[in-house]
């Protein structure tokens, strides 16, 4: 009974604890920095731009007079959807990379 007299399994099990903390609260800090970091993406050669924050929350859309064609709402529309799915998986691709360095690639919920 080892672990029990000599605090040998109870302290590495506290240091565990201290390494879990300490990952979490790096996660929360990664996650503050990526909402307030911004992607972008453009679509119909920079007509329609969407930006997103690092988190892919929908931030801004801006869309140039040029584009808006009352006969053609359709390609507005799909442009519009091109250039924030884009951004978004921009995104998604960045918070991936920052929160995988903290968890060494595995896809924990931070």
């Amino acid at each position: 009974m080892r672990g029990f007299g000599g605090m040998g399994s109870l302290g590495s099990m506290g240091n565990l604890m201290k390494q879990a903390q300490k990952m979490m609260e790096q996660g929360r800090q990664a996650i503050a920095a990526l909402e307030n970091e911004r992607v972008e993406a453009t679509s119909g050669g920079g007509i329609v731009r969407a930006e997103v924050s690092g988190m892919g929350r929908l931030v801004a859309i801006e869309i140039k007079p040029e584009a808006v064609d009352p006969e053609d709402v359709e390609m507005l529309q799909d442009l519009v959807l091109s250039a924030v799915r884009e951004a978004q998986e921009k995104a998604e691709e960045m918070k991936k990379k920052r929160l995988g360095q903290l968890t060494g690639g595995l896809d924990l919920p931070l």
